[in-house]
């Protein structure tokens, strides 16, 4: 595979990365065209021609677009069918509330234990069995008939989803480092996109009179099978078990070489070692660092994300007293700019870096914040809401594609510990503000995500790529 031109304009930008052809570049000056076998070696994002993308990479992003399109819409199926799977279980709304957080505590042992087993045996693997549980377990809480039956649906769906986060995002990151450039935030994109597909297919199944039994296996059927037909065309990736029973096969050559599943640059800096040559590698603690800095950037976003799903609309009513229909509006506008905002921020990450994209997003998001706590004006309001959804858009796509080359043969292991903290800060953050409605206004509680964004803004750099040189 021919890599672009990018010798020319590869000058550091304000943020300390190094622009020009290869935004997300971080390899040695001195280019020699690079096979995808190479880049995935490297485990960085390059800049390479479009036209001399193989058509297999082509395949497998779409592949692995349909994949976060079909978690989103499962996921949605659940969600719009809550209020006939509570009337069918007879569970209250406090008993619904402890299941629904069984859920995130299943998804994030998924997470966990889907790291591992994506380093050991490569992500396409987990995809599949992640997306097949998904996909079956969905029809779980059609078929709940009693408060036990549901909790353990949920606990399974939850399992599945943790798991088929962490191993679509994996398998994203492989794609993306071969494909060229950045297209992480278009994936999450799509996952937003399957969730109003589901959200409206949903709807017009109650509207009919489906039964929920119905219209759940009619998911689940459709999930397994486009689960067979996709993943056949992800990217192979046989993770370090394989990779390491096969370290002495000669490298096969051409333009169709397939990505392993992850690398280590220490590993790659012993192999050169020999030939006198050095590299500076992510050491073990240096990485156990950057891990957890990328989740606390991940945790303090997704609180935000969090309180704005589940407060905006009530904060809108509070603050401005205004009617349901009305208040709903703040987080139309919200998840649409955010949704919007995913189609074009893998084209401002390639143009500026991924450290500004994440600095100068959570500053618009910290204005939009702003914005909400001053205003008393429904449109400068729901203004300041659009402002927060398109300012966190493509914060944590390019945290996850941070996590996913930090050049070492755990990073599907270290992308599920930035996902399970995360998570938690969606779970806390609508949380938190919950028990500070007690002591102050709603409007003046939205301080807290304001203070996450800010601190995001100035951790920003967190997010630059690693840099090696030899």
């Amino acid at each position: 595979m021919v890599v672009g031109n990018e010798t020319a304009a590869r000058t550091p930008d304000l943020n300390g990365e190094i622009r020009g052809a290869g935004p997300l570049d971080d390899d040695v000056p001195d280019r020699l065209p690079v096979r995808p076998r190479d880049r995935a070696r490297r485990g960085t994002v390059e800049s390479v021609a479009t036209t001399t993308i193989d058509p297999q990479i082509r395949v497998a992003r779409a592949a692995v677009f349909v994949v976060f399109a079909l978690n989103g819409f499962l996921l949605a199926m659940w969600v719009v069918h809550i209020p006939a799977i509570t009337d069918r279980t007879g569970i209250a709304h406090s008993t619904l509330g402890m299941f629904i957080l069984m859920l995130a505590g299943a998804g994030i042992v998924g997470m966990r234990i889907a790291g591992p087993l994506a380093d050991r045996f490569g992500s396409r693997t987990v995809v599949a069995a992640a997306a097949a549980i998904v996909s079956v377990s969905v029809l779980g809480p059609g078929l709940a008939t009693g408060p036990v039956s549901l909790a353990i649906a949920l606990a399974c769906f939850g399992f599945g989803n943790g798991a088929l986060d962490v191993s679509m995002n994996t398998q994203a990151v492989h794609v993306e480092r071969a494909y060229g450039r950045p297209i992480m935030s278009a994936f999450h994109a799509l996952f937003s996109g399957g969730g109003f597909l589901g959200s409206l297919l949903g709807a017009a199944a109650q509207g009919a009179g489906w039964d929920v039994r119905l219209s759940l296996s009619l998911a689940a059927v459709a999930g397994l099978a486009i689960t067979a037909a996709l993943v056949p065309r992800l990217l192979v990736d046989t993770g370090w078990a394989a990779r390491e029973a096969n370290s002495d096969a000669p490298m096969e050559s051409g333009p169709h070489d397939r990505i392993p599943e992850s690398t280590d640059r220490d590993r790659e800096s012993e192999a050169t070692a020999h030939d006198g040559a050095t590299a500076q590698s992510t050491t073990a603690p240096n990485r156990s660092r950057k891990v957890w800095a990328l989740a606390a950037i991940a945790f303090a976003l997704l609180l935000t994300e969090g309180v704005a799903a589940d407060w905006s609309a009530l904060q809108v009513r509070d603050h401005l007293d205004v009617d349901d229909a009305t208040a709903a509006l703040a987080f139309g506008a919200f998840s649409c700019t955010m949704t919007a905002g995913r189609f074009t921020a893998d084209r401002l990450a390639g143009a500026f870096g991924r450290v500004a994209v994440v600095r100068y997003g959570t500053l618009i998001a910290a204005f939009g914040l702003v914005l909400i706590m001053a205003s008393g004006w429904v449109p400068l309001t729901l203004l300041g809401w659009a402002m927060c959804g398109l300012g966190l858009s493509g914060g944590i796509p390019q945290i996850f594609t941070a996590a996913g080359n930090l050049g070492s043969t755990t990073a599907a292991t270290d992308m599920s510990r930035v996902f399970s903290l995360g998570y938690l800060g969606l779970l806390a953050g609508p949380s938190i503000i919950g028990w500070l409605t007690a002591l102050v206004p709603l409007t003046t509680a939205m301080a807290v995500p304001l203070i996450a964004v800010l601190l995001c803004c100035g951790y920003a750099g967190a997010v630059a790529p690693q840099r090696t040189t030899g």
